[in-house]
């Protein structure tokens, strides 16, 4: 597509949150195309290996046409440039996620003074929800209403299973 506009959407999505779903759903607009680039975190001990993450990411984008996701490995603006990309969205939460991203938005900027960083805002009630908080939750509750307040439905069960199968 001539001129076309593509921005990338990178995390870890251990496992996809309301949160992350959320800002997808609301960059998915502003551009022609959304990538969401799933990576590792070298600091986090991962749940789920990538390419599941893939699948469960795909499972709750899939009525989002202008969207595709795909595992990346090293850094961030690398996995941008390669796609011909020159916008990374980031979501942040208010305080918790702030000094971190606008650390990360300066190094990159360092690395690929091209690429733009945009931010969203999490909305208000999404806020607190995080991917370590989830998995503490999920641990601990049996109850998938509970859960349903921080993952999209179709986490809830292979959430569970991945659990389960680590006890």
């Amino acid at each position: 597509m001539p001129h076309s506009r593509t921005a990338v959407y990178t995390g870890s999505f251990d496992p996809v949150t309301l949160g992350h779903l959320h800002i997808i759903q609301r960059a998915a607009p502003l551009f022609d195309e959304l990538v969401i680039g799933v990576g590792s975190n070298a600091d986090k001990r991962s749940l789920f290996n990538p390419d599941h993450r893939v699948e469960l990411v795909r499972s709750v984008t899939g009525g989002l046409p202008n969207v595709r996701v795909q595992v990346f490995d090293g850094l961030a603006v690398d996995f941008v440039r390669s796609l011909g990309a020159r916008v990374m969205v980031r979501g942040i939460r208010p305080l918790t996620d702030i000094a971190g991203e606008f650390t990360m938005m300066m190094a990159n900027h360092q690395l690929a003074p091209d690429i733009e960083t945009v931010f969203l805002m999490a909305a208000e009630r999404y806020a607190h929800v995080s991917s370590s908080l989830l998995k503490q939750i999920a641990a601990l509750s049996d109850d998938d209403e509970q859960l349903a307040k921080f993952v999209p439905q179709e986490i809830i069960q292979p959430l569970r299973e991945r659990l389960r199968s680590q006890t």
